[in-house]
């Protein structure tokens, strides 16, 4: 495996990815400012896109006509309705596409899951995920729209996204800032989606892989102030077929009661199993040991191998596209709920939503 080329519109990001990329056997990768020239490379198998959120879904589809496999980060896409579209690209090219949930690659994960499948906990009726971290009072501040940086070229940054003025939130120049994009809704769709994907993603993963049949979410800017449109505290609630979801997240006082500032919580009638990237541990429902299995937290190593086994083996990788679609689309619902102001149902079958005014958050205009 050799990286050959590396793209970014930011000329400092690319100097430095082509800067590391020189320790690597076989030299230092080219850089390229548009992705597009290495689609058209027929020597490049395989690409990784690790953009803001708004330019997956093209650039996968894009990959996949040009015969490339996809390491493609999570959430899929900002819309569900260009996710959809993504899987359908990997299935009509036939392409190995892994999303970027690394979680479901992490062995003590896999083990927890697989105690929930097995019926150990009794019958699970709720699932409560959570992320909490610390932002306020300020936030990401208020920065005043401007000229880009002669470094940058800022229409290609936006891309398929409305245009719109510079930034310094909406792009993040300091390397610190890269995920202030994550709390506009033309790029991304706020903790929901960056963090929201990686608990409910577990949460689906131990209970067999279900979509939800409804969700209704309430939040909104109770406590930052800054220029965020994303919420800094968010409560969604998901009836699944035969349990209930909760996914919670507020961006002040990142402590939690359980010392856990993330994670995902199986619920059920025997005991009850907690689990984040350092541990898991099963609470018995009665006055039993606690179990507790910590983790070498090497799910991110995993996930790549796993990926890079499937395009030699051609099979489906562990979080492939439709996985990782699905659980993204499980978070952009509670968006959707939240923005039309509506409970929102899910029709599996025919992929949308009944709510009509709901419907105008599952695709771009």
């Amino acid at each position: 495996l050799h990286v050959s080329a590396v793209c970014d519109v930011y000329t400092p990001n690319l100097n430095l990815a082509v800067e590391q990329s020189a320790k690597q056997p076989g030299g230092a990768a080219r850089g390229i400012r548009d992705f597009r020239e290495i689609l058209a490379d027929k020597s490049v198998d395989i690409v990784c896109i690790s953009t803001p959120d708004h330019w997956h879904p093209y650039m996968t589809i894009e990959a996949c006509k040009a015969g490339k496999d996809v390491y493609v980060e999570k959430p899929t896409s900002v819309t569900i309705d260009e996710g959809q579209k993504m899987v359908q690209a990997a299935r009509k090219y036939k392409r190995v596409v892994q999303g970027g949930t690394m979680q479901r690659s992490g062995a003590h994960f896999i083990e927890a899951c697989n105690i929930v499948k097995r019926g150990d906990l009794g019958n699970v009726t709720v699932v409560k995920t959570w992320n909490y971290g610390n932002a306020a009072p300020e936030g990401i501040g208020n920065p005043p729209d401007g000229a880009p940086p002669s470094e940058l070229d800022w229409d290609m940054w936006l891309g398929p996204a409305p245009k719109r003025p510079f930034n310094a939130n909406r792009f993040g120049v300091d390397p610190k800032a890269f995920s202030h994009f994550r709390w506009f809704w033309d790029y991304a769709g706020g903790m929901m989606t960056d963090w929201g994907v990686h608990v409910l993603d577990i949460a689906r993963m131990g209970m067999g892989e279900p979509m939800p049949k409804s969700v209704v979410a309430l939040g909104d800017k109770y406590q930052i102030k800054d220029n965020r449109e994303t919420p800094d505290t968010l409560t969604a609630v998901y009836e699944f077929p035969g349990f209930l979801a909760h996914y919670e997240n507020r961006m002040f006082n990142g402590n939690s009661m359980f010392k856990q500032s993330y994670g995902t919580l199986f619920h059920g009638t025997k005991a009850s199993l907690f689990v984040d990237r350092s541990v898991y541990r099963i609470h018995p429902e009665g006055a039993g040991e606690v179990i507790e299995v910590k983790s070498s937290n090497n799910s991110g190593i995993a996930h790549w191998a796993n990926f890079l086994q499937c395009v030699k083996s051609r099979e489906k990788p562990a979080s492939d596209i439709e996985i990782c679609h699905k659980s993204t689309a499980t978070c952009l619902l509670a968006n959707v709920a939240l923005r039309s102001k509506v409970k929102v149902d899910w029709d599996d079958a025919r992929q949308t939503v009944l709510q009509p005014e709901a419907r105008k958050f599952l695709k771009r205009d």
